[in-house]
């Protein structure tokens, strides 16, 4: 992975001062990959700025992506007109996080 704000694997949770959690606005974005095309995939992931963290996996999904935005409607738009025009993307399954109350 080229951009060095990416966080290393094992800090994609974070504890605030406060003892809450910091969820908001974070989604967890599973991708499926063509075979032989995962490492173009991860280059091609590590240009957009909303992804935060980039684990290539054994078995399905290929990829583990973290990223943040700003609502529901960033979302959307980064995973249908980023990540889905990245050559070589099969398929996502996107997983918005939640903030549990106590």
């Amino acid at each position: 992975m080229s951009r060095p704000d990416l966080k290393p694997p094992g800090n994609t949770i974070q504890r605030p001062p406060n003892g809450e959690y910091d969820v908001s606005d974070r989604a967890y974005v599973l991708i499926n990959v063509l075979p032989g095309q995962t490492a173009d995939v991860v280059r091609a992931l590590s240009d957009i700025k909303e992804i935060k963290t980039i684990d290539p996996c054994w078995g399905k999904p290929d990829i583990f992506a973290l990223v943040e935005v700003t609502d529901q409607d960033a979302l959307t738009s980064l995973v249908l007109t980023k990540i889905h025009a990245i050559e070589g993307v099969a398929q996502t399954d996107t997983h918005l996080v939640y903030r549990l109350k106590k």
